[in-house]
C-alpha cells in the first residue's frame, strides 16, 4: 500500500517553515490503518513484547490499536500534568520549542520488553526523552516504530542505539 500517497503535507503549520506532514488524512482511508496495525502486528508478535508504550497524542492512534491487536498492555507517555498518579518526568526539545513528558511511575518493570511507537519521527527528540522515560523503568526497547520519517532532519542519528522502524520516509528541507 502506498502510504506516502496519503500523507497530507501542510506547510507553515504549527509554525512558519514547518512543512507538517499530516498523517488525519491516511487515518480517513481505514484499510491503511489496518495495513499499518496489521504489519506491525506481524512484525512483533514472534518477539516476545509485553507493552506497547506510545506518545502523546498521535502516538497513541497506532500505539493503543496495536496493543488492542497484539492483546498487550498499553502504555502511555503523556504531556506534564496529564497523568493522575505518582510519575517520573523528562524535558525535551521540539523543532519549535521546549516539552516535557511523564510517564507512570509503576508502568513498566525491568521484566519489560517494549515497542515504542509514534506517528513522525523528525528530530528525535520526543522519542528520546520517551526512551530515557523507559529506560529510567528498567524497560527494555526492543524497536522504536515511527509511520513516517523526515529523513534530512537526522532523527534516526540520534536514536542511534535504537533499532528504528519506519513505514514512510521523506526528505524535507532542514
Amino acid at each position: 500500500m502506498d502510504l506516502a500517497a496519503l500523507i497530507r503535507n501542510v506547510p507553515d503549520f504549527p509554525v512558519p517553515g514547518i512543512q507538517f506532514k499530516d498523517i488525519t488524512s491516511l487515518l480517513q482511508h481505514g484499510p491503511a490503518l489496518k495495513f499499518i496495525v496489521d504489519g506491525w502486528k506481524e512484525r512483533y508478535a514472534p518477539q516476545d513484547i509485553s507493552a506497547i508504550v506510545a506518545a502523546d497524542a498521535r502516538g497513541f492512534i497506532f500505539g493503543s490499536a496495536l496493543a488492542y491487536a497484539m492483546e498487550l498492555p498499553f502504555i502511555p507517555v503523556r504531556k506534564k500534568g496529564k497523568l493522575p498518579a505518582n510519575v517520573i518526568s523528562e524535558d525535551f526539545e521540539l523543532e519549535y520549542g521546549v516539552a516535557t513528558f511523564e510517564i507512570h511511575a509503576d508502568a513498566l518493570t525491568k521484566a519489560d520488553r517494549v515497542v515504542m511507537i509514534d506517528d513522525l519521527l523528525a528530530t528525535g527528540g520526543t522519542m528520546q526523552a520517551m526512551a530515557k522515560l523507559v529506560e529510567r523503568l528498567g524497560a527494555e526497547i526492543v524497536e522504536i516504530a515511527f509511520v513516517v520519517e523526515l529523513t534530512t532532519l537526522h532523527g534516526r542519528k540520534r536514536l542511534s542505539k535504537y533499532p528504528i522502524h519506519a513505514l514512510v520516509e521523506f526528505e524535507v528541507d532542514e
